[in-house]
């Protein structure tokens, strides 16, 4: 493509055809990145980065690589490891630096690289990331605990890690570049060391800056995002001027002491970095592929594959093994923990990023280490997702089909029903941005999450095991439009529901044209503002179980019609949802859940259905 902005237009079109169909299909995105890249790069020569980019393309990776990073970072909390055990941290700590020493052994002795070279890729091949485990854990639905462990390592090892191979990648390079092959290690060393101090001391103090800034409101909340965009590349770029590739190492840090620091507004921050970091992932790994050449792929003979095989099926198990020992974990849940370890994001582009760099120096073996790496993630996310759900079936490791519910909205009417349900025996979890609201729930026994329902925050931190519903309950529409489009491809069939509303002709057309092939929540009339009312009267949730002499009909009557049957469950102990599609017709033995009227007959008085 020889017009720049028909190269870019076509690379974004690409990068959006490629994540709708991972949606889609339910896959990591970064999977059908990787073969566009290839498709239109080495196979179809469609694309070629360096010449459409020029002296541009290395900055622009290196920024890319930086707001991921940092990105990544934000989300690390310390909070997040309470009640996940000490697994999770053996894992992101003695099993990421065994990990990093096994892949390291397996290149030098396997691929014949030096043990600079090799100690570069082992580092580099020890993140996994959220973006490739997730997807994988929403469709496995391995037992709770599991889901949690690897749901948390994913999460914590993806900064972790990538500080490890920046180090590694630190000290190699500061070697080569400094002569420390030729008996100057105590110099290198040195370098080494101030690389740390800048890293550290830079990122420690421009993240302590700049969340004064924002805890003080220095800056308009409009200007926030924007600002931490600006204040992460002046950090990546001061850092890297005073000392050569420190950059990375310092944002990192930036991002870590912000998610740390009390008091500062960082979801705004997250919800844009999301938006922008999908933008970057999508274009950079479509322009990294397409920078492999036909000669890169053909050195993946058969050394590349008895590296990965050592990787995966020596590597990975051994860690496990040796962190998960005393933890009370039995053999088929320790075999799911070391079958689950696809590499993302972060590995390919910091390999593409170290390959280039380490080339420019003249390492020897630094062109094996990008198609090293993608076959690593191609190979382990292809085959783990095709693979992981039959495995844990035949481990007998996964959850019986969730029936929990997960209710958008924590005002009144979501937190009448939620304790319903929660007093029923159902997991439930509530979700608002509204803090108040949030607050009040929590304060009620409530499990909830505070955030955006849509963002990718929430997606790699709201729990969902045991959730199986989507009730949308909140008050604007638009919100409850989007969650049920969303989550109707997450559910299955018949457990997301759209909420009625009272709208004219054309509003009604336009809810049918979005979500009118899901069902209405209970029935036609109740919307929100009805239920709402309702509850603000005084209505009260009631449960009865009905028998032979008192069918639905009957029970309605006792109460003079002045209820609405919200839920039965039957005698096996599973739910089912009042709709407008199906028709709830409790049977004797089952037990009804009604939202009883103010105005009936029977209110305040004991059910005796």
């Amino acid at each position: 493509m020889e017009n720049p902005a028909i190269a870019l237009t076509g690379i974004g079109l690409l990068a959006l055809l490629c994540q709708w169909t991972a949606w889609r299909i339910r896959l990591p995105a970064i999977l059908l990145l990787l073969i566009a890249g290839i498709l239109i790069g080495p196979v179809g020569h469609l694309l070629d980065p360096d010449a459409l980019f020029g002296d541009l393309l290395f900055p622009l990776v290196s920024l890319s690589v930086a707001v991921i990073l940092f990105e990544g970072s934000l989300t690390l909390n310390r909070k997040d490891l309470r009640g996940h055990g000490p697994t999770v941290w053996h894992l992101v700590t003695w099993g990421a630096l065994l990990t990093a020493v096994i892949g390291a052994a397996a290149a030098h002795y396997i691929l014949d690289l030096s043990w600079q070279m090799a100690s570069v890729l082992g580092a580099v091949l020890v993140v996994t990331g959220p973006t490739v485990v997730l997807p994988l854990l929403q469709t496995l639905r391995a037992r709770e605990h599991l889901t949690q462990i690897l749901r948390w390592e994913g999460i914590l090892i993806d900064p972790i890690g990538a500080i490890g191979a920046v180090l590694v990648y630190e000290f190699v390079a500061l070697g080569y570049s400094q002569g420390a092959a030729n008996g100057a290690a105590l110099h290198t060393l040195l370098l080494f060391g101030k690389t740390l101090l800048i890293g550290f001391g830079l990122g420690s103090l421009g993240g302590y800056a700049w969340g004064q800034i924002l805890r003080r409101r220095w800056l308009p909340p409009r200007l926030h995002s924007f600002g931490t965009l600006m204040m992460v590349f002046t950090l990546f770029t001061t850092s890297d001027v005073l000392f050569h590739e420190s950059g990375l190492l310092t944002v990192t840090v930036m991002g870590i002491w912000l998610a740390n620091m009390r008091g500062v507004p960082t979801d705004e921050i997250l919800e844009f970095k999301e938006t922008l970091t999908i933008l970057l992932i999508s274009g950079l790994f479509i322009l990294l592929a397409a920078r492999l050449t036909v000669e890169q792929l053909a050195l993946l003979s058969w050394p590349a594959w008895g590296f990965l095989g050592v990787l995966v099926w020596v590597g990975r198990p051994l860690v496990v093994w040796l962190c998960t020992l005393r933890s009370g974990l039995e053999w088929r849940e320790k075999a799911l923990l070391a079958w689950l370890s696809p590499r993302g994001i972060v590995a390919a582009a910091v390999a593409s990023l170290f390959a280039i760099k380490l080339g420019d120096l003249g390492v020897a073996g630094a062109e094996m280490l990008v198609p090293i790496a993608f076959l690593t993630i191609i190979s382990t996310v292809v085959v783990q997702s095709l693979l992981s759900r039959p495995i844990a079936r035949m481990l007998k490791v996964v959850e019986p089909p969730p029936s929990g519910f997960l209710i958008l909205g924590a005002n009144p009417v979501a937190r009448v029903i939620g304790l319903e349900l929660q007093q029923a025996g159902f997991p439930v979890r509530l979700t608002d941005t509204d803090w108040d609201a949030i607050q009040t729930a929590r304060m009620a026994g409530l499990p909830v999450y505070y955030g955006n329902l849509l963002s990718r925050h929430a997606e790699q931190h709201m729990d969902l095991s045991g959730i199986g519903h989507l009730l949308p309950l909140s008050p604007y529409r638009e919100l409850n439009t989007l969650a049920a489009l969303y989550y109707a491809n997450e559910f299955a069939y018949g457990k997301v529901f759209q909420l009625a509303e009272t709208r004219e002709r054309s509003d009604r057309h336009y809810r049918d044209q979005a979500v009118g092939h899901l069902p209405v929540l209970f029935n036609e009339n109740a919307t929100y503002t009805r239920l709402q009312e309702l509850i603000k009267q005084g209505a009260e949730l009631r449960s009865a179980q009905l028998h032979d002499e008192v069918d639905l009909e009957q029970y309605r009557e006792l109460h003079d019609d002045k209820l609405m049957a919200l839920f039965c469950i039957d005698t096996n102990g599973r739910i089912r949802v009042a709709n407008s599609e199906i028709p709830l017709e409790p049977q004797p033995g089952e037990t009804l859940i009604s939202l009883v009227y103010p105005e009936s007959p029977v209110f305040g008085r004991e059910e005796h259905a």
